[in-house]
């Protein structure tokens, strides 16, 4: 049973969000009409800033810890790393106030903001992943999953797929992995936006959603999305090789 499915909920809630799934660092303070703070990095420095950007915004904020309702965490695909930072923090949180844990899938986030920017769209956010590759999904003009996520290598096999679909549709192609795509998929259907990326601020409306609907996760057993298993680089120090 959930521990948080009787919590007695504010008429206004503020929730706090993390996102640390790329190499942006970002963390935003929510409550169901508008963003209270928010203090964000581009620069992969996650395990120096997150702890700091939460005292940040609380104290932006004018709240305290024990104000919160709830930790929404931006569940992936994307770094392992990041992911795992994100996920550990916004757990210790919840523990620690007793408040429930929100998992956003993370390229949904980045969907559920295109539709308004771009309607009329199927939307096909990516997230930036290993030479060539993209963790990516596609998405219909009101955000709703049309094909489900995977990582997919941008090449002429992508192409051939997306063709289908962008000679009878506008496609907006957004966020880190967007600028692969456009060296490889020449359609006048395509739309490319890769300064649209992943935020905190973009948790905001599908956490608040299902902070109503009370969506919550285990703290015992939640896991971050990590779409494919993390493979660690063999070192280059000899004696480290055992």
């Amino acid at each position: 049973a959930n521990l948080f499915l009787d919590i007695k909920r504010n008429s206004m809630p503020n929730i706090l969000l993390i996102e640390s799934t790329s190499t942006i660092c970002s963390v935003a303070i929510a409550d169901e009409n508008s963003i209270l703070s928010i203090r964000e990095t581009t620069d992969n420095s996650h395990s120096a800033v997150l702890t700091q950007y939460i005292l940040d915004t609380l104290d932006d904020a004018g709240l305290k810890p024990h104000d919160l309702n709830a930790v929404a965490v931006s569940k992936g695909p994307g770094s392992y790393t990041g992911l795992r930072i994100g996920v550990s923090a916004a757990k210790g949180l919840c523990y620690a106030l007793e408040i429930p844990l929100i998992a956003v899938d993370t390229l949904k986030s980045l969907a559920f903001k295109a539709k308004d920017v771009y309607p009329n769209h199927v939307i096909c956010p990516m997230i930036d992943a290993r030479r060539m590759e993209v963790y990516t999904a596609l998405f219909d003009v009101n955000a709703n999953y049309l094909l489900n996520t995977e990582a997919k290598v941008v090449d002429e096999v992508f192409l051939n797929d997306m063709k289908k679909i962008l000679d009878d549709n506008k496609v907006v192609f957004l966020g880190s992995g967007a600028e692969k795509s456009m060296s490889v998929i020449k359609h006048d259907n395509a739309v490319f936006d890769n300064k649209l990326n992943v935020s905190a601020a973009l948790l905001a409306p599908l956490s608040c959603k299902m902070y109503e609907e009370k969506i919550f996760e285990d703290l015992a057993y939640f896991e971050p999305f990590y779409l494919k298993e993390y493979i660690a680089k063999k070192s280059s120090v000899k004696a480290l090789n055992v």
